[in-house]
């Protein structure tokens, strides 16, 4: 079992810090087999994102890494690379440097290409930063030639036009990198190669067969092969969203070990069940299994696993993972807030036995509260006005490429069962229990529309419809002032159920808070046939019409709308003043807010005494 590099945000300076440390020692202590800790540049022309590790700098890091993971028997491999073209000048204020000057296709900035003595200083580079790894007692290193990779662009057709022997022959420039590591090493210590496999490009790019290709010649170089997607055009194939199939690289990791000669060759792409991962193992899909998201929503996994405990599942949202942000976000997780934050935590929870508590509230945030209470010993009573648990996990596990979010619902609720907690459903909550309860996690509330509605408009929410309700015939149009996941779903949901859609949302482009998923959003919309309204306000809607002002020029239109989804945020739960409140009920927020909240409004219970 693999925990893999990727972006954190956790460094000091382009440094390891003691938050790196606790964070990959959790995973370690969790049963992982192999950390590798966060991809350090090695040459100072590198510095793609603003908290990026530089090798050099990061000696004492990985000394201390090595130190908190070797006793719980994990290895550390320290993963080194060069972002090249897919890099960005803002930090270094140097040009980018790439095999030939091919603007690169997200950020559209002009690399320079690299001279011989570029090309010579990026191979002293991996082979300093391989001794300084090897100083600092590592078990190995990591080669990167994955999606943003500098040795990717040399290797693939769409970013090297170059005539001398580094174009001539393409896999040139990666042996020099990997003898120059294999000598820093030594034959003891491990050398492992993580590989773009597919570019999802195959006009020009790498493609599965030309990998395979590939692979025969590399293999016999290394001692372990990561088998990984993605390129300039599909920087997001190596960690997709749900709404890609968990596990998607199986066949292409089988044909690759097939070409491998017997060297080890790792699964990577959304694997996060434990039962997948085995059945990969089994059928010869590949000899280890990579579960990086797995484990940060549950550090724990192996351990869990091997014990017969249910795991904490991972959502597949790339909502707090994802951290490659110019807002420098912590890496964390929707499902456990405290990934990314090991270092801050309380060492263990204040004793709740004896102490009778009421959570009124079963969404995540009431759940979550209630679970770490019974944990602590609590006799805990829920109580829920519905009749099920969840509050809108299972609405949002409705949504297009969002079913996990129904996982974590039913982990939550299997955990309160499995520690006892006394469940109230289709509870008479009245003022008089809210004020009384130790934590209040009511939810949102409904607003009203920042738009006219006219005549006999017929006006649904997202909720209305993810929950199941008949909408009238003709064309829809969906309300998505939020920018977020619910509306760009809903809109995908309609379109596959045969109607007519339109997506009306105030920002340049529908879905803006997608991240990530951004772009294969709006390629799932597009080929839909969702008709896209960007940059429209929603004046009035009746009359067979959605009226549509331009956000800019405030020119009126109309579009054809049966029925309106309103897509649009909540309003806070109205709450009795002075009340311990979590989750929506405080402000609609995303999943992990409202489960980080339950879980402190929990410590505040524990941490207050009795009453």
């Amino acid at each position: 079992m693999l925990f893999g590099p990727h972006e954190t945000n956790l460094g000091r300076g382009r440094a390891l810090s003691e938050r790196h440390v606790a964070y990959y020692a959790r995973r370690a202590a969790g049963g992982c087999g192999i950390v590798v800790p966060e991809t350090a540049s090695v040459h100072g022309s590198d510095w793609p994102y603003e908290r990026a590790p530089l090798a050099a700098d990061c000696g004492p890091g990985w000394v201390d890494v090595v130190a908190a993971c070797r006793p719980h028997g994990a290895l550390v491999l320290a993963s080194l690379g060069h972002a090249g073209a897919q890099g960005t000048s803002a930090h270094a204020q140097t040009a980018l440097w790439a095999p030939s000057a091919v603007p690169d296709v997200v950020a559209r900035e002009v690399p320079v290409a690299m001279e011989q003595a570029d090309v010579e200083a990026l191979v002293a580079g991996f082979a300093d930063a391989a001794r300084v790894a090897v100083a600092a007692d590592v078990d190995g290193v990591e080669v990167d030639a994955g999606a943003r990779s500098l040795l990717r662009q040399f290797a693939s057709g769409l970013t090297n036009s170059r005539t001398d022997g580094y174009g001539t022959d393409r896999l040139r420039l990666l042996r020099e990198v990997l003898a120059a590591v294999r000598a820093e090493l030594g034959p003891a210590r491990v050398l492992a190669l993580r590989l773009s496999c597919d570019e999802e490009a195959p006009w020009a790019g790498i493609t599965v067969s030309v990998a395979v290709q590939h692979v025969r010649e590399l293999a016999p170089l290394v001692d372990l092969l990561v088998v990984v997607r993605g390129g300039g055009l599909a920087p997001s194939a190596c960690r997709p969203d749900g709404s890609t199939p968990p596990g998607f690289n199986a066949d292409l990791t089988r044909a690759v070990r097939a070409a491998a000669g017997g060297t080890p060759v790792v699964l990577q792409g959304s694997v996060v069940d434990v039962a997948a991962a085995q059945w990969a193992l089994d059928d010869g899909v590949a000899d280890a299994v990579e579960m990086t998201r797995a484990q940060i929503a549950d550090a724990d996994l192996v351990r869990k696993a091997r014990a017969g405990v249910p795991v904490r599942p991972c959502t597949l949202c790339n909502q707090a993972c994802q951290v490659r942000d110019v807002r420098n976000p912590l890496v964390s997780c929707v499902a456990d807030p405290s990934s990314g934050h090991e270092s801050e935590q309380p060492i263990e929870l204040p004793d709740g036995a004896g102490r009778r508590i009421t959570v009124v509230g079963g969404g995540p945030a009431g759940l979550e509260a209630a679970r770490v209470l019974a944990t602590a010993g609590a006799d805990v009573r829920l109580v829920e006005r519905s009749d099920r648990l969840g509050g809108a996990l299972p609405l949002v596990a409705a949504l297009p490429g969002r079913a996990r979010f129904g996982d974590l619902a039913a982990w939550l609720a299997g955990e309160v069962a499995r520690l006892g907690v006394r469940v109230e459903l289709g509870a008479a909550v009245e003022t008089g229990d809210v004020a009384g309860a130790d934590v209040v996690a009511t939810g949102a509330r409904a607003r009203l529309p920042g738009y006219a509605v006219a005549g006999d408009a017929c006006v649904l929410t997202a909720a209305d419809v993810l929950a199941g309700a008949v909408l009238p015939p003709g064309p829809v149009v969906v309300h998505d002032p939020a920018g977020g996941p619910v509306g760009v779903g809903v809109a995908e949901l309609l379109a596959a159920a045969g109607r007519e859609v339109a997506l009306v949302a105030p920002d340049e482009v529908v879905g803006v808070r997608l991240g990530g998923d951004l772009g294969p959003a709006n390629a799932r919309l597009a080929g839909a046939g969702v008709r896209r309204e960007a940059e429209s306000v929603l004046q009035t809607v009746g009359d067979g019409a959605a009226v549509l002002a331009d956000r800019w020029a405030g020119e009126q239109r109309r579009v054809p709308c049966a029925v309106l989804v309103d897509a649009g945020p909540r309003l806070p739960g109205a709450v009795p003043p002075g009340a311990l409140v979590a989750g929506d009920a405080v402000a609609p927020r995303t999943v992990l807010e409202a489960v980080l909240e339950g879980r402190r409004a929990a410590w505040a219970v524990l941490a207050a005494g009795d009453p």
